[in-house]
């Protein structure tokens, strides 16, 4: 069975204000130290925001989180709440590797 992981893709929700850079959003900090919990839990890899105009971003789980377990964890996310983003859960496989 190939290994695989989840993807939480973000993309701007109807708080987002156009215009305004990334890190300037109100209530982007929540949204960081939100996810920085699993990144010093050891439960993320990756995460951050895409650098192109259509704002957004996404952060890759490691390996072993059930899907219950992520949904939950993105729906908790201040920024989701505050309208500040929207979230979609996505499983992917890992075919390649470093």
């Amino acid at each position: 069975m190939p290994e695989s992981c989840f993807v939480v893709v973000h993309r701007p929700g109807p708080a987002w204000q156009p215009g305004v850079p990334v890190f300037a959003q109100p209530g982007l900090q929540g949204h960081v130290e939100h996810y920085r919990q699993w990144l010093g839990n050891g439960k993320l890899a990756l995460g951050g925001p895409f650098l192109d105009a259509g704002g957004g971003g996404m952060m890759v789980t490691q390996p072993g989180l059930s899907e219950d377990e992520v949904t939950a964890f993105a729906a908790a996310d201040p920024a989701v709440a505050g309208g500040l983003v929207s979230y979609e859960v996505r499983s992917w496989m890992i075919g390649m590797r470093a």
